[in-house]
């Protein structure tokens, strides 16, 4: 894909993010629930809260897919290095990461971006959980994942059975994830 591409969907991005950020700065949390939930996937007809299948690259070039984590508690977020408020929640990941690793979390990062600028972002942050490599494909991967404004931050949070049952679609806080995770582990 051509630079000029990338730069034209990134500062689309942007502006769609920020337009959505402020505007869910002010509304309650966006929540699904398994018996009635926004998010659900349409999979042949059938409506399913369970989490779309995917195999991606990790930095080092591994593929991984989203069955390696089954019976943990994912705290899947979609983000760009381009996107303010993806990198400064990207902190808050890290310290719940190794706070509650041991109790079955797993964070996982799909970046919407290109591997150079993840790794220049990433590196100094000491990141302790997956980053895998979406660039624009992961668009619609987030969109299967209950993701229907297309804005960056978007986070989901995936039970132990698979099933999705909360998601955000705005920068998350510390307050936010100790709260929609404290009932699943």
């Amino acid at each position: 894909m051509n630079n000029k591409l990338i730069l034209a969907i990134a500062a689309i991005g942007i502006i769609a993010g920020v337009v959505a950020n402020q505007y869910y700065q002010q509304q309650p949390t966006a929540q699904t629930s398994p018996a009635k939930t926004p998010a659900s996937i349409k999979t042949g007809g059938v409506k399913t809260n369970h989490r779309p299948d995917y195999t991606l690259k990790d930095l080092e070039g591994k593929l991984r897919s989203a069955s390696e984590w089954d019976g943990k508690v994912i705290i899947l977020n979609f983000w760009a290095t381009w996107c303010p408020p993806c990198r400064r929640e990207m902190p808050h990941f890290v310290k719940f990461q190794e706070a509650y690793e041991s109790k079955g979390l797993t964070f996982i990062g799909i970046a919407l971006d290109d591997k150079d600028a993840v790794v220049d972002f990433t590196d100094p942050l000491g990141m302790n959980y997956p980053i895998l490599m979406a660039e624009q494909e992961g668009l619609q991967l987030a969109q299967d994942y209950g993701n229907r404004l297309n804005v960056l931050p978007f986070t989901v949070i995936i039970d132990r059975k698979g099933n999705i049952v909360k998601h955000f679609s705005r920068e998350v806080s510390y307050e936010d994830i100790e709260e929609a995770i404290k009932p699943l582990l």
